[in-house]
């Protein structure tokens, strides 16, 4: 009951004011005519559905809000002009040439140490991780990455995983480019997928798919073997299992906090002042995202690796999965809401829609009580 009303209360708090979207004559006096607000104010249910339609909480955590336009005088617009001929024919065919540069000493590197170092495992080990660390770093340069880590770098050790709020795949490069985590990540198409089957693979990263469920056994029992080796690279889990555009928090998949080990939480917060990190898959390929990304005046962002939870006795892996969530929420300034991130990918469950029919069902007989 407790989780329920928690719940309510932050849907709540991002609820939109309806009359805000009303027309100005559906508020004022009645002349012997029902109001549109007072149909709305018959039931909670109806009134929700209504702000549903208009801006529900759910779709607005995959929205990318464009910025304010400013180049909208005589004034400000030469300044935009000279500033798109410098962002798309300066900086962009230099960082182009950077990137270039970091793939040939990358690939050059790579591929000896991969074939020629196969009966020295940890040296090879060691060498791929520190090339991957570098083919990142290369990736940020190339968008003028403007990062600020806080909190002490992580380290390697047995039985614990790191977890972050996740806005874009860029997320996993910026990590990587400090410490080379062994990430967990949807499979993806073309030449993202052709970089995780190869290179990627060395540092221990997981993959699987959403739309098969088997994938979900494998992918559990590879996280178990993973964290009780001391010498694997540091586990990291993104447990909202989506893009979110770093304005909110949904659920967290609780497979992270059901292993027995320390989780390490980890804040992203990006500063859109030159650009929107947040990557929405639907609307955009990775490819032409990077583009973007490298056609911008800068990437500016912070990340905060926070100290380290446990599960605390009595503790559910939920409840320990919305205590780090809480954290990491708090630290890098989002909104928490009560929503799957996988209902982006999917329709409702029956049981969901059985919530509302009953709690539908409820209030109108409380009404009928009343009479």
């Amino acid at each position: 009951m407790t989780e329920l009303n928690s719940s309510s209360s932050e849907l709540d708090l991002d609820r939109p004011n309806i009359e805000d979207y009303l027309p100005s004559g559906s508020i004022q006096e009645p002349h012997g005519k029902l109001r549109l607000c007072d149909l709305l104010d018959i039931s909670p249910t109806l009134r929700e559905a209504a702000g549903a339609i208009v801006d529900d909480s759910f779709t607005r955590c995959f929205k990318s809000n464009p910025p304010e336009p400013w180049n909208w005088n005589v004034y400000l617009f030469p300044l935009w002009c000279l500033g798109v001929v410098v962002r798309y024919f300066i900086l962009f065919p230099l960082r182009v040439i950077v990137l270039t540069i970091g793939w040939i000493i990358f690939l050059s590197a790579y591929f000896p140490v991969h074939f020629l170092l196969k009966g020295h495992d940890k040296l090879r080990k060691d060498l791929e991780r520190c090339l991957v660390e570098l083919i990142c770093s290369f990736f940020v340069a190339s968008w003028t990455g403007v990062v600020k880590y806080h909190g002490p770098r992580p380290s390697r050790r047995p039985k614990q995983v790191f977890v972050a709020n996740h806005t874009s795949m860029i997320d996993f490069i910026i990590l990587e480019q400090m410490t080379a985590f062994a990430v967990i990540m949807q499979k993806h198409p073309g030449w993202v997928g052709l970089l995780q089957s190869t290179i990627l693979e060395s540092v221990g990263c997981i993959w699987f798919n959403r739309s098969e469920s088997k994938d979900r056994e494998i992918v559990a029992r590879k996280l178990r073997e993973h964290v009780q080796g001391a010498d694997n690279n540091p586990l990291l889990i993104f447990p909202e299992g989506t893009c979110v555009n770093n304005h909110y928090t949904v659920m967290f998949k609780k497979g992270a906090f059901e292993l027995g080990c320390t989780v390490c939480p980890i804040a992203i917060k990006y500063n859109k002042i030159f650009v929107d990190a947040f990557w929405n898959s639907r609307k955009q390929s990775f490819t032409m995202h990077l583009l973007q990304l490298m056609t911008s005046w800068a990437v500016v962002c912070d990340v905060w690796y926070l100290e380290p939870q446990n599960i605390k006795p009595g503790e559910t892996p939920i409840d320990f999965a919305e205590r780090v969530r809480d954290i990491i929420s708090v630290r890098a300034g989002l909104k928490k809401v009560p929503w799957d991130g996988y209902l982006k990918y999917s329709r409702p469950s029956p049981k969901h829609r059985e919530r509302k029919q009953q709690s539908f069902a409820e209030s109108v007989l409380r009404r009928l009580e009343e009479k």
